[in-house]
């Protein structure tokens, strides 16, 4: 496993990375967030500090030769919805950029999404999937929130109520009640639903990273953020440890870079 850490945020400002290969990069958003989570995390900013152009969306082509893209999901939407979104959009940059090397990487239920859109062929020819702190074995705080939503007459605190209250600042219920498909679909994978499914397909032959928090953070356990957990993954990700909770942060604009720099 590859360790990551608050110190090494250091680096990535003060050293360039020559040797990162990619040219089109797709930041792929999670749950209860945005595109903008890419910004506000500052993981746009090192990517622009390397010499990356934030090239917006598709339409205006450009010629910048790193260019990265942050797309906005229906992020309440199921898993299959979200992913038709990211395939059209993926569709559409492989055809503006027919001889682009693209690269996704995504972030909790983002990069479950990402992995949903290359099955069946992987028709934009996606060569590398970075993952960050993704369920890709599910995560019980989704059966908790379906708990609340089904069952319960109020909204008890914990985790994932601290984690949706500080995403969204209110209307945490609300919130949860519109999401309710894609909680069913983050379920543990054991309850041998969509992700059983999922895990189960054949997936393109391309680059797989996983970058796990260490010992899991508060929503997603540790081995349900590694890919290899995957059947038919399993043995084929690198792993990337990183000291860090769910949300996204600097350091995690390292690693992206880092990878893409190995690929």
């Amino acid at each position: 496993m590859r360790y990551l850490n608050i110190f090494a945020i250091i680096f990535v400002f003060s050293t360039p990375f020559n040797t990162v290969s990619a040219d089109a990069l797709v930041l792929v958003h999670g749950f209860a967030s945005n595109a903008s989570s890419w910004h506000y995390s500052g993981i746009n900013a090192v990517l622009t500090q390397q010499g990356w152009q934030n090239a917006g969306l598709p339409g205006k082509t450009s010629n910048h030769p790193k260019k990265f893209f942050n797309i906005e999901l229906p992020a309440q939407a199921p898993l299959i919805v979200q992913a038709n979104y990211l395939k059209s959009f993926l569709t559409q940059l492989r055809l503006q950029y027919p001889q682009d090397k693209i690269s996704i990487a995504g972030h909790s239920a983002g990069g479950v999404v990402a992995r949903i859109a290359l099955l069946e062929g992987n028709p934009a020819n996606v060569s590398t999937l970075i993952t960050i702190a993704s369920p890709h074995m599910g995560t019980p705080r989704a059966s908790q929130a379906l708990h609340t939503i089904n069952d319960t007459p109020f909204f008890c605190p914990g985790p994932f109520y601290d984690f949706v209250r500080s995403s969204l600042g209110g209307s945490e219920y609300d919130f949860l009640e519109r999401s309710e498909g894609l909680l069913v679909d983050l379920l543990p994978a054991d309850y041998g639903g969509l992700l059983a499914w999922a895990n189960q397909q054949p997936h393109p032959v391309i680059n797989y990273h996983a970058i796990i928090r260490q010992g899991g953070d508060a929503l997603v356990p540790a081995f349900s953020q590694d890919l290899n957990q995957v059947p038919a993954l399993r043995g084929k990700a690198k792993v990337w440890v990183s000291r860090s909770g769910h949300p996204l942060n600097p350091g995690d604009g390292l690693a992206i870079l880092t990878i893409l720099g190995e690929n």
